[in-house]
């Protein structure tokens, strides 16, 4: 290789033995040993990140999808190596996948830095796994491309259409109401999640996938297609191709594409699906790795401005495939092109107004994606509050809210951890009332790494009285596929000292969403008073969740760790 020549292909990332000849010799005997000639070694070497694991039931055609990626690469050229990364699944994870998002972006960065590459397919779907991946590739600026492994087809019961994971918290709270028996509820169970796949609801994957083909690191349609449908694999196969062309255009690379007018159209999606509360902790981390300065504020000014116009649960009743065959994401950033930067360069190396040029708006023949004069609902399906309970800023989901109560003052109980509301929130001698706020705290990333555990059930006796829905309060997160009236992501978390902290049995708590605002209606002296004696819970002993607890960002920054997530200029 003449002198001054940047290594690519096979000969990209070589281990240090002190003769770099040496090391180009050694690795082609290795490659050698698995059939590999010269003929091979002088195609782009095309990584494929494949998050394929038995915990994880929504990557269970992960390997088909593998195998399509592949066929699409060496039909362009190129020769492809798929690498095992951690899989995140988050119901099969403990405490939650959150905790473990920044481990799984930290290791896909070093073994995209370290393994022979000049194109990375980025090979994912539980919701935490889609970030990781974008975080890892905005850090290592590889050109690199996303390929979801889609949602799952609905399923049904006596009659009824069903899905993961929105009808999973409908027919529980039914349950726990006691307007389901143990033989229904049990039928219900095995009808909801029928094939292979992501929560097929708005829920995080969904949205994260939507998210991510808005900002251009995905093919177009990639994002809604059924996980096992032909589609899908057509997609795989496409996005192979995809790959070898990065590779011999040597990009776009994803900080070209992953720009702030970039993700703006991300959160003009994001808002226009009504989608989960969970991608705006992603979308910040993401910015922050591509050193692109994106705020809370943001956030607002866009909500303020894009109608919902996608309808699936929860905050419609549809579902993703009903999105894919009512013409997918490239339909709804059509309905929002004149909200839109079309000037936002693409992985495709065209812009997103060159792409749209091509695709028709929405179809009259279908209502799953509206139109800005025919919306679903008005602006503000999310929403961000700040007041003393929140100074760095709180998020609630609008549009699976109650109306009624977004504007709400009431009595504050408190539990002290996901496991202490498990463990006495049915209590009747609590004596919750529907005016009842619950706070939920210690639920944060330094407290317990951001669990899903936001959305708590209604107490027990309450259900079975007929009470729907109640003000929850919290730094912890939630689903993207559960609905209610929760106040989540509060900043800064009690753990660290924040105002949740500071919140006492009986304190008034005033909810304000029309002003966003979160107030706790306590005189000064007095919770200064509190904060003196305020002493932070234990950090964990060792490993991961010692660094992590030492390490991470609060949630209005992303909950990246701090040594990897620089701040923006």
């Amino acid at each position: 290789m003449p002198e001054g020549t940047t290594p690519s292909g096979i000969d990209r990332n070589l281990p240090s033995y002190g003769d770099t000849d040496f090391s180009r010799y050694l690795r082609r005997a290795f490659l050698a040993s698995a059939g590999f000639d010269e003929t091979d070694l002088d195609r782009p070497i095309i990584g494929i990140a494949d998050t394929s694991s038995d915990y994880n039931t929504c990557h269970r055609e992960m390997p088909s999808l593998v195998a399509a990626v592949k066929r699409g690469v060496l039909e362009a050229g190129g020769l492809p190596f798929a690498f095992p990364t951690a899989s995140l699944h988050e119901i099969l994870f403990s405490p939650t996948t959150m905790l473990y998002r920044n481990l799984v972006a930290m290791e896909t960065e070093e073994l995209i830095r370290a393994q022979p590459m000049d194109a990375v397919v980025l090979l994912s779907g539980c919701d935490k796994t889609v970030p990781a991946q974008l975080m890892a590739a905005a850090s290592v600026n590889l050109p690199a491309i996303s390929l979801v492994t889609g949602p799952m087809m609905t399923g049904f019961w006596r009659g009824e259409r069903l899905g993961a994971c929105t009808d999973c918290r409908r027919s529980w709270a039914e349950y726990r109401a006691g307007r389901l028996s143990e033989r229904e509820i049990n039928e219900i169970r095995q009808a909801l999640c029928p094939t292979a796949g992501t929560c097929m609801d708005m829920g995080s994957a969904s949205s994260i996938a939507c998210v991510t083909e808005a900002m251009g690191l995905m093919l177009p349609g990639g994002a809604t297609a059924p996980s096992v449908s032909s589609d899908r694999l057509r997609i795989a196969v496409a996005t192979g191709r995809e790959a070898v062309k990065l590779a011999l255009r040597g990009g776009p690379r994803p900080r070209d594409v992953l720009t702030r007018s970039s993700f703006l159209n991300g959160l003009t999606v994001l808002i226009a699906l009504g989608g989960s509360t969970n991608t705006i902790i992603h979308l910040i981390a993401i910015a922050r790795r591509a050193g692109i300065r994106l705020t809370l504020d943001d956030v607002e000014e866009v909500a303020q401005r894009v109608p919902l116009l996608v309808d699936c649960k929860p905050a419609g009743s549809g579902y993703l495939e009903d999105m894919h065959w009512a013409g997918g994401v490239p339909a709804l950033l059509k309905a929002l092109e004149s909200l839109l930067d079309l000037s936002a360069l693409t992985i495709t190396g065209r812009t997103l107004g060159e792409l749209l040029a091509e695709v028709p708006p929405p179809g009259e023949w279908q209502t799953t994606i509206r139109t800005l004069d025919n919306p679903l609902g008005p602006p503000g399906s999310l929403a961000i509050l700040r007041g003393t309970l929140a100074p760095e800023g709180a998020v609630i989901k609008v549009a699976a809210a109650t109306p009624s109560l977004l504007h709400h003052r009431g009595p504050a109980v408190v539990f002290e951890s996901p496991q202490d509301a498990a463990d006495r929130i049915d209590d009747p001698s609590l004596r919750i009332t529907p005016d009842h706020v619950i706070v939920l705290r210690n639920a944060g990333p330094v407290g317990a790494g951001m669990p899903e555990a936001g959305s708590l059930p209604i107490p027990r006796y309450l259900a079975e009285a007929g009470v729907r829905d109640m003000v929850r309060v919290t730094d912890a997160r939630m689903s993207g596929t559960a609905y209610g009236t929760v106040v989540l992501h509060c900043s800064p978390e009690a753990a660290v000292g924040g105002p949740l902290a500071l919140v006492r049995d009986g304190d008034k708590i005033e909810l304000n969403v029309p002003e966003r605002r979160l107030d706790l209606l306590v005189d000064e002296r007095e919770l200064a008073r509190r904060r003196e004696q305020f002493t932070p819970p234990p950090l964990p002993e060792r490993g991961w969740r010692r660094l992590y607890a030492e390490h991470v960002l609060q949630a209005h920054l992303g909950a990246d760790l701090d040594f990897l997530s620089p701040e923006p200029s």
